[in-house]
């Protein structure tokens, strides 16, 4: 995508051939900076300080974080080392497991010597595959956007709402979520996006804000409570959001607040899509009770950080000194609350059958 005229995707190869650099999105909106990361220490930091985020793009970060490491340590000791260290950074997204496993199924039966070079030709790949895939869940929503209009009554944009942010910054570029609302834009629909300021750490009001107002895409931010009064006033048309892990049976983990949205969307009647790449899909589970949810510091909901209107930015406490907080990263939509999962091979009903019918070479082998 484009920032004032310059192609930039997440995190891309330095020229110098010794580290990868990457948007630091903790900097985001206020400020565009990159940082280069020149150890698995420095990947795995990035990753958990949510410098990178987003389901695809921390796998696209610890592929490479591994290459980092087999620089320094070819060993089999070092592969797996680095391996856990990465793995444990985030728990919920299962694109950081399906990555490291990946350039580590590649990289493990060859000789040392060769290990460190597959590994980055290997992370190389895994990012080229993301962008190709995001562009085709676009193209795939683009016929959901294009039908939804085509289906409105009265005058006025088409009206999307979306949570958190799942946009070319939540992955290596295009986005998922946002990649449909993207291709619509520049194919003449006019759309409108309801933003979710998605708190505590505002991934909404922060960088898919950011992201429109670059694109030209119209849009407001609001805060998280506002879709459902949205809803019940005919202000959504359809709902869409990305998520960090579909089980098999169309159950999707998204960020804190997704559930709500979606209960609100069955009630009012407005289509709740999701939008996500094949390695999303656990196979291994069928139901998302079971999916970890990661916790995070309570310091991220007590306190905000911002930009004052002098321009400086300052972080406050906005709870009382003595009132802890939990931070629950995610929640789990039902499959009954979706009415679609737009993939980068089509668009599925949230079922077991829904997905297999787009991945037929995921079937169980029947028992003999």
């Amino acid at each position: 995508m484009q920032v004032d005229g310059v192609a930039y995707r997440t995190i891309w190869p330095a020229r110098d051939g010794r580290a990868v650099e990457i948007i630091d999105q903790t900097r985001l909106p206020h400020s565009f900076e990159t940082a280069r990361l020149e150890t698995v220490d420095d990947a795995a930091h990035a990753i958990r300080a949510m410098r990178v985020r987003g389901a695809p793009l921390i796998g696209a970060t610890a592929a490479y974080g591994l290459w980092l490491a087999l620089r320094a340590d070819p060993s089999d000791a070092g592969l797996d080392a680095a391996a856990e260290t990465l793995v444990a950074t985030r728990p919920t997204a299962i694109n950081l497991r399906w990555a490291v496993d990946a350039v580590v199924q590649d990289v493990r039966p060859r000789p040392r010597s060769e290990r460190a070079e597959a590994a980055f030709a290997k992370a190389g790949a895994i990012c080229d595959e993301d962008v190709a895939i995001n562009r085709a869940i676009g193209d795939h929503g683009l016929h959901v956007f294009r039908r939804a209009y085509a289906a409105k009554t009265g005058d006025g944009p088409l009206n999307v709402l979306t949570h958190c942010n799942a946009g070319w910054l939540a992955t290596v570029d295009w986005g998922t979520a946002l990649a449909p609302i993207y291709m619509a834009h520049d194919a003449g629909i006019p759309v409108h996006v309801w933003v979710d300021e998605t708190r505590p750490r505002n991934q909404g009001a922060a960088l898919t804000s950011w992201e429109l107002g670059r694109h030209g895409v119209p849009h407001k931010v609001v805060v998280d409570n506002t879709g459902g009064l949205l809803m019940q006033r005919g202000q959504v048309d359809l709902c869409i959001t990305g998520t960090d892990r579909t089980t098999a049976s169309g159950d999707v983990c998204n960020k804190i607040g997704t559930y709500l949205k979606a209960l609100a969307a069955r009630d009012n009647g407005v289509p709740f899509y999701v939008a996500l790449p094949g390695p999303t899909i656990d196979w291994s589970l069928d139901d998302g009770g079971q999916i970890p949810i990661e916790q995070r510091d309570g310091r991220e909901v007590t306190h905000l950080t911002g930009m004052t209107d002098r321009g400086r930015i300052e972080t406050v406490r906005v709870t009382p000194p003595d009132s802890e907080a939990a931070n629950y990263g995610f929640d789990v939509t039902p499959a009954r609350l979706v009415t679609g999962l737009i993939t980068e091979r089509g668009v599925a009903d949230a079922s077991r059958d829904g997905l297999l019918g787009l991945y037929p070479d995921r079937a169980r082998p029947a028992a003999e």
